[in-house]
């Protein structure tokens, strides 16, 4: 199998350049399917912090990059959206977060924002023994008791050490969301009304923002909380 991937190719919310070069690094299996972005492209092209795979393995088994808490098994690891990234060598954390246009970009945070991270809850099933499983955006797994309040579309926050939930946002109109794909992602506004679609099409969510809103599909919002918005940049900062 090759490990290379033309870069015209490369899903949108990848962060390259698509015609500086004919190929680029292709994606491992794991989280985010095919819009997660390899974690080599992500050291080497956006932060520039290695100069090639053999630098970027390094780092890993040196346990100098962690992802959600955990030390990636391969410079291919998918990132994507929400992940955390830490570099305790440098004392710098970042999220995933959607810029305008649908590319993933790093946004800086604090370490103690870096402890967990934000998972939409995309499916739910009853799994063996009643309990329910909860399956969020990027594939991970929850299982949490059959009376627990959670539901599809909502979001949960993770603490990266022990996996357990820390918090609960609950997909509802008045909930601050931003939309994650589609013309309007990267913006960050409340729900306002909810429209739910006969059959098979998409419900309709409208966005109120100070200076407008927007209309989007149920899919390409992501409930978040104040601690996801520009804030957390001017926080790391100081």
């Amino acid at each position: 199998m090759t490990r290379h991937q033309k870069r015209l190719s490369v899903p949108k919310s990848w962060p390259v350049e698509r015609k500086t070069a004919t190929w680029t690094v292709k994606a491992g299996a794991g989280p985010h399917g095919e819009a997660g972005v390899p974690l080599l492209i992500v050291l080497r092209d956006v932060l520039g912090y290695v100069d090639s795979r053999k630098e970027a393995n390094y780092a890993l088994n040196q346990g100098g990059v962690l992802v959600n808490g955990d030390v990636p098994s391969s410079v291919e690891r998918p990132i994507g959206m929400f992940d955390i990234l830490a570099f305790g060598d440098r004392d710098e954390f970042y999220r995933v977060f959607p810029d305008e246009g649908g590319r993933l970009a790093l946004t800086p945070i604090d370490a103690d924002a870096a402890g967990s991270r934000l998972g939409k809850i995309v499916r739910k099933t009853q799994v063996t023994g009643g309990d329910v499983q909860l399956t969020l955006h990027d594939g991970a797994n929850v299982r949490v008791d059959a009376d627990s309040e959670y539901a599809t579309g909502d979001s949960l926050v993770i603490d990266n050490e022990d996996k357990e939930i820390v918090a609960h946002f609950v997909y509802e109109e008045g909930a601050l969301v931003t939309a994650v794909a589609g013309s309007h992602a990267g913006e960050i506004g409340e729900i306002e009304e909810i429209t739910v679609t006969p059959g098979s099409g998409d419900n309709v969510v409208t966005v109120s923002q100070d200076d407008g809103g927007f209309e989007t599909v149920e899919d390409y919002v992501v409930v978040i909380d104040e601690n996801f918005t520009e804030d957390d940049s001017e926080e790391a900062d100081e």
